[in-house]
């Protein structure tokens, strides 16, 4: 079924589209690389997928991307998995991520800003400084290319150094956020077995103090190949015994030594949610971060170094990464430790006003949640510098589309974007030369060729179909930790399509060729044969004021039936009574169709989420199936293990 909405909701003015680095871009490419001229954004994008080793060395050309060893040709090995990008090639991120240094020495390379504290600045040449000295000490504690080096981290300038020191040694990066537990935590470290480990005394989080010693005592305790661990003093107290003291290790002025890897040298891990088992840990290249974040913060999201980019993140989610990727654009980036509720449901915006961003990225969540609060931005907050929202985490809802626009600016450019950790980027979203239409992605991005495919594997336009990536991309895992055979990683993306990268979400591609998200395919709602996404049915029902979250889940029955419920969380003081289901009912049946109308509707105590603050389907649809919880749920990846009791009790009712 075509998506109507014939007229966008914001368009680029000429001057904007002309002075965009993606149209810049586009014209040195057609000069230099045979890139098309004209067609804009479409045009390109086609050219980038059908010469694709042409786009990549174009793009490495256009951001002076520095080999300190030449490759022998871009794409060594295309097949996926496995494709092999830039053989022969060495160079280091971390050289990259401070060229501004040179330049701009004392201007801030990082804007830190905390619940209780006006932003702080570390210029580019302090960055540097701290990082070349950091490195050294990690040299001197006999840290080598491929060591592991951790970090129990909030989001401050310490786990952006510590980050950077280990890529300049060639070490490998991975972090947690410190809320998470510390099961949480070894379900993800155990598995890279970590040489040192950055952590804590503790952090601050809704106008509390939160002490995290205990839990960094266990980590220590659990980790045994640990040489070494820093301590950062963040509430002040004094380090465990054996421990490391961060200022004595960053004290030194040590001009930084970059060193040269392979292109495919591991970078960073990062892991997957792991509801329903260990989380998978993604390792992802040096170099293919390198190039795709030059092409996703560079040209998509058009920063350079008048810009100031804050998303609201943890260390415990790719969105820190991708943030912490805007020194590659020499971008001052924003890091905000705290609630995003603190001291009210304004706080981002507050954070955005006061660091004077540019570029604000938050969860499509936060954006529903401040519209259901009826908090008023342009009236409360001077975001006159903000030139665009960018959200992801789950698909923005129209309305939230909407939203923004009436209550931040009208011609605000609003970039929902959707990719994922897998490959810590985005496979559509923001490109700034491109009409925005409500509900949908503005397209595709460079050099990914991103299509909708039915059960067959053929393409469908203005349907809904499953998202594939039939051409390999940069920063796609190079492996799997501890997946010796690769066979974990063949499984989680290519068991379907051979040959091609399968997301697991559902998309439709328009006619015009922007994007629409549905959804999680491996928790599809499929009823008398057609697919339907989960979050088209949240987008309707989260309209209503009272109620606060909801859940989905399709249940195949054993006698060949299929059972539908809708899990409400109610708002304080709201009843589901007759009226409220008839209005959800009615709702759905309006604005969705009849076929989405649940069969049951069922109060809950709350919605379980991830860590990372997605809702969990496919967990609930096991309970709900009989599994037994301990099988059907990683524990350590739930934010509030109690509310499953619910659904645990409903299925052992129902039976």
């Amino acid at each position: 079924m075509p998506i109507v909405n014939p007229e966008p909701l914001w368009r680029p003015d000429p001057q904007r589209t002309a002075q965009a680095q993606i149209t810049k871009f586009q014209t040195w490419a057609a000069e230099h690389h045979g890139a098309p001229s004209e067609g804009g954004y479409p045009a390109l994008h086609r050219w980038s997928v059908d010469e694709l080793e042409t786009f990549w060395k174009a793009l490495t050309q256009w951001f002076d991307v520095r080999f300190s060893t030449p490759y022998t040709r871009v794409l060594g090995e295309r097949g996926m998995p496995g494709a092999a990008w830039f053989p022969g090639g060495t160079l280091n991120y971390a050289e990259h991520a401070l060229r501004a240094a040179a330049t701009r020495p004392d201007e801030p390379a990082l804007l830190y800003v905390d619940e209780i504290h006006e932003p702080s600045p570390v210029t580019w040449s302090e960055l540097r400084r701290q990082v070349g000295s950091l490195a050294a000490e990690l040299r001197a504690l006999g840290v080598r290319p491929g060591d592991r080096i951790s970090g129990y981290l909030p989001n401050i300038p310490q786990a952006v150094v510590a980050l950077l020191a280990t890529a300049a040694v060639g070490g490998v990066w991975t972090s947690c956020a410190p809320d998470f537990g510390a099961r949480s935590v070894l379900d993800r470290f155990q598995q890279v077995e970590p040489v040192v480990l950055f952590a804590v005394d503790g952090y601050r989080y809704g106008g509390k103090e939160h002490d995290r010693r205990a839990v960094v005592a266990e980590l220590r305790a659990e980790l045994p190949t640990l040489r070494a661990v820093v301590h950062i003093p963040l509430l002040g107290a004094e380090p465990p015994e054996g421990a490391l003291e961060w200022s004595a290790l960053t004290a030194a002025d040590e001009e930084p030594l970059f060193e040269q890897v392979p292109f495919d040298h591991p970078l960073w891990v990062l892991y997957s949610s792991g509801t329903t088992g260990l989380p998978k840990a993604i390792v992802q290249s040096q170099g293919g971060i390198l190039v795709e974040h030059l092409k996703q913060l560079g040209l998509h999201c058009d920063l350079g170094p008048e810009d100031r980019f804050f998303w609201y993140t943890s260390t415990g989610w790719m969105m820190w990464n991708f943030l912490v990727s805007g020194l590659l654009t020499g971008t001052t980036i924003v890091l905000y430790d705290g609630s995003p509720g603190h001291p009210d449901i304004g706080a981002q915006w507050r954070v955005a006003e006061r660091t004077g961003t540019t570029l604000y990225g938050t969860s499509a969540a936060y954006v529903m949640a401040c519209r259901k609060a009826e908090v008023h931005p342009s009236r409360d907050f001077d975001l006159s510098a903000v030139q665009c929202v960018a959200t992801t985490g789950s698909p923005l809802p129209p309305d939230g589309f909407r939203w923004l626009h009436d209550e931040v600016r009208d011609d605000l450019w609003i970039a929902s974007v959707s990719g994922g950790t897998d490959v810590c980027s985005c496979f559509a979203g923001a490109v700034p030369t491109l009409p925005v239409y409500t509900g949908e992605l503005q397209a595709p991005g460079l050099g990914t060729d991103l299509q909708a495919w039915d059960p067959d594997g053929r393409p469908v336009i203005d349907e809904v179909g499953e998202l594939v990536v039939t051409n390999p991309m940069p920063s796609m895992p190079v492996r799997f930790w501890n997946d010796p055979d690769g066979s974990r990683y063949h499984d989680s993306y290519f068991d379907t399509f051979p040959g091609v990268w399968r997301h697991g979400d559902w998309i439709t591609v328009t006619s015009r060729g922007s994007v629409v998200i549905h959804g999680r395919s491996d928790s599809t709602l499929n009823r008398q044969g057609v697919r339907m996404g989960s979050a088209d049915i949240y987008e309707v029902v989260e309209r209503i004021p009272e109620i606060k979250e909801s859940l989905v889940i399709g249940i195949e029955q054993p006698d060949g039936g299929y059972w539908m419920p809708l899990f409400v969380h109610l708002a304080p003081g709201a009843v589901l009574d007759a009226a409220l289901l008839d209005r959800i009912k009615q709702a759905i049946r309006e604005q969705l169709s009849p076929r989405h109308v649940p069969d049951e509707v069922i109060e809950v105590p709350g919605v379980p989420h991830t860590l990372t603050g997605k809702r969990i389907e496919v967990p609930v649809k096991r309970l709900l199936q009989g599994t037994p919880l301990e099988k059907a749920v990683n524990p350590g990846s739930i934010d509030d293990l109690d509310l499953l009791h619910f659904y645990e009790d409903l299925a052992r009712n129902r039976s």
